[in-house]
């Protein structure tokens, strides 16, 4: 079932598209070459304004382009690295014209073209909603090895690590927990819940072209749990026929290792109109023990993934991109022994496999007009052991005999379809893009343990349909105005989430955006809620309570952006103040401990909550040698009433685990075209962490307590040195480093089996050395 449920999307879209006639046009070409300080440049994107007609140039720098349309166009050579270079041409039949192009290299990426703001595409300039940009040269100066690892490095986000036996991480922005976060891959909703436990750790960088991010309630066009934000993956599409292998290994501490090893591979057809990337991703991570008492602070993991990323360019109109991936991974954490996970003392062990796959089929019939039609799914199977032993006798016995075993299984699939029309001249100022698209998301999640009486066996269905306005009035004012309406199985009533949002550009250099918008959480199980953790000599799990209602939201916020280029620098800064209400929020509240120690938490709705506060960036530019980019939120997050986490102690008004002050930054110094130093850094300022305790063990505190963590910096430094090998036209890049530059970990780990495994803050893991070597051309 599952299979044909991955399958679906792909006989969908190709049954469903079909050819069109092309139309007839004179013997107009154009030819001509692109180069860049005096070099040639192979693959760069031609293309005319406005219209489906492009190419790329060749190995040796030259293009050309026949059978065009007849009259007066814009000519636009674009390629990732160098500033976008336009010319106007003007087409006759049965004549040729030359155009050259040089490029200059572009310092900084002040207006990529983005999609996730708007379902469209727009230059990040010229979208109503900020959309920021996180791309593959800059995950590469951080030395991330996985998507959790990179995504603290923009304005708003912050990746946590929530267990210290089994290291599930989960994604804040704005200072809303991991639930609040929209995750996407290539724009589609397949990042389920369950999937969102351990997926962004799963998920190798070498996979990532880039990663747009939507802060806020902007981006409540894609539905349910966008309140805090969007971030969508967007995975690598073939430039050029090229080749990356990557070895990257790490010394966590003093004794454990990380080693990873990358592979790309990507492919075009002699006409460019077909390709694929093919990327392979294994790891090998060591337990590591931080303090130790024989209990691993990071877990072991074995990853094995590969995919398949590609494009079919069925004619001029038509175009089909399919995506395929398949992960393999093991982890375990707890008591470092050799042997069954149930007879240590205390650990947790996972065995994932997940399949995601999708495909979208584009027909562009004119300039104005596009048609998406799109399937995407995916499918996980897992088995885990979560227990902690008991000290001996019939217990330890009946234990043994019956441990607490589990298996889960997930599938998610989305079908929708979308429709871009601009009109010109909209009531007589300026063009307007109208968007229409409905899509149906189903997402079956089983998860069980017999031996705990714990199940989680539930099925989200919800069709969502939208409308959306944008609107270009004059070059220095755009309206975006659009209205999503949702209905999921678990709320009784159709949901309607209206947002606006208006930019404004005073010069060319500043733009000015005023946003508004509404959002809903469903009362559904999430990922955290799927945790079982070891808390106070026991399990502790989540439960809904009966009468959860949905979670609503309203979004306000506001930001300034200005960037000031010349011939040799660049400046810029962004300054953004947000303010998000939730009304009914959900809470959660210990309920009871059971005859065996065990605790659980019920979720519930507790009334409102408010977070606000404002994010600052800053970047420069200095001769295409120093570059410099940072950015710091400040913010707040309070319920209306105190919120009761622990039995033993009063209750707090405060978000747990969720610091006032965060922030980063990186430092890049290339003096030439060989050598690159990269220092980047990742500030988390105080918070209030939870702190389970259990009475006469050693290895824990007395009773409850709620801890105020010190803030701490995580520092990597980068060195990498290229070797160019023209023989074989390829290169060798050598590099290594260090990561927690000042050892700023955590120090006051719990110790035994009856540790609290949620008490852990502060960088993943202590100062580590890293190196390796790059084979690329």
């Amino acid at each position: 079932m599952n299979k044909i449920i991955l399958i679906l999307p792909l006989l969908l879209l190709f049954f469903t598209s079909h050819i069109f006639a092309q139309e007839d046009h004179s013997d107009a070409v154009i030819i001509g070459h692109v180069v860049s300080k005096g070099e040639h440049i192979p693959f760069v994107n031609i293309f005319l304004e406005g219209t489906k007609y492009g190419t790329t140039t060749d190995v040796t720098g030259h293009y050309m382009m026949v059978d065009l349309p007849v009259g007066e166009y814009t000519l636009v050579a674009k390629m990732i690295g160098y500033k976008e270079d336009k010319h106007h041409v003007v087409l006759k039949a049965g004549e040729t014209v030359e155009i050259k192009f040089d490029l200059e290299e572009d310092v900084i990426h002040m207006d990529e073209v983005v999609i996730t703001g708007t379902k469209t595409f727009k230059r990040q300039t010229e979208s109503a909603v900020i959309v920021n940009v996180l791309d593959a040269k800059t995950i590469e100066k951080v030395a991330a090895q996985t998507i959790s690892e990179s995504l603290s490095f923009q304005p708003g986000l912050r990746m946590e690590t929530d267990c210290q036996t089994c290291n599930y991480t989960q994604l804040r922005m704005n200072g809303l927990g991991g639930a609040y976060s929209q995750i996407l891959i290539n724009g589609r909703s397949v990042f389920s819940p369950l999937t969102g436990l351990y997926g962004l750790e799963q998920l190798p960088t070498e996979m990532v072209e880039r990663i747009e991010v939507v802060r806020g309630g902007a981006s409540a066009l894609y539905g349910s749990s966008a309140i805090g934000g969007t971030v969508n993956i967007i995975t690598k599409l073939p430039q050029r026929n090229a080749y990356e292998v990557t070895s990257n290994n790490t010394i966590i501490g003093s004794d454990a290792l990380d080693y990873n090893v990358n592979a790309t591979l990507t492919a075009l057809s002699q006409k460019r109109n077909a390709g694929m990337v093919l990327y392979a991703f294994h790891r090998d991570r060591d337990a590591f023990d931080a303090n130790g008492d024989n209990f691993s602070e990071l877990p072991t993991i074995t990853n094995n993934s590969f995919g398949i990323n590609s494009f079919f360019q069925l004619d001029e109109d038509q175009k089909i991109e399919a995506n395929f991936s398949s992960t393999h991974e093991y982890r375990f954490g707890g008591e470092m022994i050799d042997g069954p996970a149930y007879l240590a003392q205390q650990s947790e062990e996972r065995t994932h496999d997940v399949i995601m796959g999708g495909v979208d089929y584009t027909y562009t019939p004119n300039m104005h007009t596009s048609f998406v039609l799109y399937g995407a799914s995916q499918y996980t199977k897992r088995k885990h052991y979560t227990g902690i032993a008991p000290d001996g006798g019939d217990e330890l016995q009946d234990f043994n005999n019956a441990p607490p075993y589990g298996n889960s299984k997930n599938y998610t699939y989305q079908f929708g379809a979308q429709l871009n029309h601009a009109i010109s001249d909209f009531a007589g100022a300026g063009t307007n893009i109208f968007t229409f698209g409905a899509e149906f998301v189903s997402d079956d999640v089983f998860d069980e343990i017999e031996a705990y009486d714990y199940l989680i066996d539930q099925t989200a269905n919800n069709f969502g349909a939208f409308v959306q306005s944008d609107w270009s009035i004059t070059q220095k004012t755009t309206l975006l105005a659009g209205i999503r309406a949702d209905k999921h199985n678990f709320v009784d009533n159709l949901i309607l989430n209206p947002r606006v949002s208006l930019l404004m550009k005073p010069n060319l250099n500043t733009q000015l955006r005023l946003s508004w918008s509404t959002g809903f959480r469903a009362p559904q199980a999430f990922d955290a809620d799927m945790h079982i953790a070891f808390a106070g000599g026991g399990i502790q799990t989540i439960q809904l309570a009966d009468n959860l209602e949905e979670e609503r939201s309203q979004s306000l916020s506001a930001s300034l952006n200005w960037d000031k280029p010349n011939e040799k620098h660049i400046i810029g800064f962004t300054i953004e103040g947000f303010y998000t209400q939730l009304k009914d929020a959900f809470i959660l509240e210990e309920l009871a401990t059971d005859a065996s120690g065990n605790s659980i938490l019920e979720k519930r709705n507790g009334g409102n909550s408010n977070v606000y506060g404002a994010t600052f960036e800053a970047r420069a530019n200095f001769n295409r040698t120093l570059q410099l980019e940072t950015g710091i939120t400040l913010q707040k997050s309070q319920y209306d009433e105190a919120v009761a986490w622990s039995e033993e102690l009063p209750g707090t008004k405060d978000y747990l685990r969720t610091p006032e002050a965060y922030g980063y930054y990186t430092v890049t110094w290339t003096p030439d075209k060989r050598f690159s130093a990269a220092l980047s850094g990742v500030y988390t300022g105080s918070m209030l962490v939870p702190h389970y305790g259990l009475a006469g063990d050693a290895g824990t505190i007395e009773q409850d307590e709620l801890f105020e963590s010190p803030t701490f910096m995580d520092m990597t430094l980068k060195l990498s040195y290229t070797i160019e090998l023209e023989r074989i036209d390829s290169s060798i890049e050598i590099f290594g480093g260090l990561t927690n530059l000042l050892d700023d970990y955590q120090t006051d780990f719990d110790k035994g089996k009856n540790r609290d495994s949620g008490y852990i803050y502060g960088p993943a893991k202590p100062r580590s050395v890293f190196f390796g070597i790059k084979l690329f051309n």
